[in-house]
């Protein structure tokens, strides 16, 4: 079993003395492990970093085998992250959010908008729009996807300003009523493609992340990434 493609690293750990499993993301073999046989040496090391997209190779006896690996740098953004701390971040944030997906079912879309945020140069708050874009997304790829299409209680399609905390869908504020304080505000970005403020943009990561925690990591018995508490954080402080 052989295949060739393009990859977007997302995880690497140690095997043995001086091996490593690399993770990678691809478009038609999606979430794939394999392992690089000398991938802890100096020639390699380089290359085989988070963030970082690669040509991969991988072969195997059969198909359901952890197979082996070699990987031939085509972007080196690690190098880059590590001196710009937002896009290290960030870049963190998308590649856990990527480990979240069954091994080797491919997700084209997510992959395509992973890389696009990893190569944006943008400020802090245009760089956490995109990644509140990318875990709506993310949710909706693993079937928990909101429903912000019409309200849920009357049906109303234009007005909707809040998400139910439990449901995920949308409502109208005069439906929410007396409920309106328990509910999650809903973006605007989330409905039409614009700018946002950072107010928006920390309540769309609020919203996010709470749908995130409740279906996956609590399910799962995962910590969602720090790195993701650390850009809040930063956003929080421009306020």
């Amino acid at each position: 079993m052989q295949w060739t493609g393009e990859g977007l690293i997302i995880g690497i750990r140690r095997h043995g003395e001086s091996s490593v499993i690399v993770e990678a993301m691809t478009v038609e073999h999606g979430r794939h492990l394999g392992l690089v046989r000398g991938g802890r040496s100096k020639k390699q090391s380089g290359t085989l970093q988070v963030g970082n997209s690669v040509c991969l190779t991988w072969r195997a006896r059969l198909s359901e085998h952890l197979g082996a690996f070699t990987a031939e740098l085509t972007s080196g953004r690690a190098a880059d992250m590590i001196a710009n701390r937002q896009s290290l971040y960030v870049s963190q944030t998308v590649c856990a959010h990527l480990r979240l997906l069954a091994e080797r079912d491919p997700h084209p879309r997510l992959l395509r908008f992973a890389l696009e945020i990893l190569d944006a140069d943008v400020p802090l708050g245009e760089h956490l729009q995109m990644l509140a874009l990318f875990e709506l997304t993310l949710l909706d790829e693993l079937g928990f996807g909101l429903d912000v299409s019409s309200c849920a209680l009357t049906g109303e399609t234009a007005g909707l300003t809040h998400v139910s905390p439990k449901t995920g869908r949308a409502v109208t504020r005069a439906a929410a009523g007396k409920y309106l304080n328990k509910l999650f505000v809903l973006p605007a970005f989330f409905k039409t493609p614009q700018n946002a403020s950072d107010d928006e943009i920390l309540s769309a990561l609020n919203l996010t992340g709470h749908f995130l925690q409740r279906h996956i990591w609590d399910v799962r018995k995962n910590s969602h990434p720090l790195q993701r508490d650390q850009l809040l954080t930063q956003l929080q402080t421009q306020l």
